[in-house]
């Protein structure tokens, strides 16, 4: 049975935009005007759905070596948040074969950018190679791990001198936290109740 018309609920169901000031209590939000940028999510339509994420190069100069979706700035050139997302998929690990299911609220970072999730779906064994200027690994989690809620925990680093704390949500040897997880989080509790 195919994973889609879980997706098309979720993306229907709207909600709240997210940040990564959801659980900090002084509630701040960037003081400047916030860049535009998209991500694709990527999930593999099998009998056991999967979603892809990628693995930052190391030599980046931001967040080196972090867990994060394909995507990127909306350039000029792209005619909607769709369409950024379709182009960093493309250009980070050659993702071309996507259906695209919707997009989700729109998520703000500590880095000052507005980035909405484009949720997608691909078949099984879809060709994927990373662009190792910009990912040094492309790897498939279990959705069912990332949607369910009890998961995820929070954890702290400090930030700019001040505890900032955020979502993870581990899986095997991956770290995946901040942003990333944030997303995830907001996905799986559109789709916790979710019912075929």
């Amino acid at each position: 049975m195919s994973v889609l018309p879980s997706l098309q609920r979720a993306v229907a169901k709207g909600g709240a935009p997210s940040s990564d000031y959801d659980l900090n209590k002084d509630g701040a939000t960037p003081d400047r005007p916030l860049r535009d940028a998209a991500v694709l999510v990527p999930v593999v339509d099998a009998a056991d759905p999967r979603l892809i994420l990628t693995k930052r190069a190391p030599h980046l100069k931001h967040h080196p070596g972090q867990v994060a979706f394909p995507g990127g700035k909306v350039e000029e050139t792209d005619t909607d948040v769709i369409a950024a997302a379709r182009r960093e998929a493309e250009e980070e690990i050659s993702l071309r074969e996507v259906e695209i299911v919707g997009t989700l609220a729109p998520h703000v970072t500590v880095t000052g950018f507005n980035v909405t999730p484009v949720l997608g779906l691909v078949r099984p064994g879809v060709f994927m190679q990373p662009d190792v200027s910009e990912v040094s690994e492309v790897f498939e989690v279990p959705l069912s791990h990332v949607l369910n809620p009890d998961n995820y925990l929070i954890e702290s680093r400090l930030w700019r001198g001040r505890p900032r704390y955020f979502f993870t949500v581990p899986w095997g040897p991956y770290y995946i936290w901040g942003a990333t997880a944030r997303m995830l989080r907001a996905l799986a509790d559109r789709m916790v109740n979710d019912t075929d």
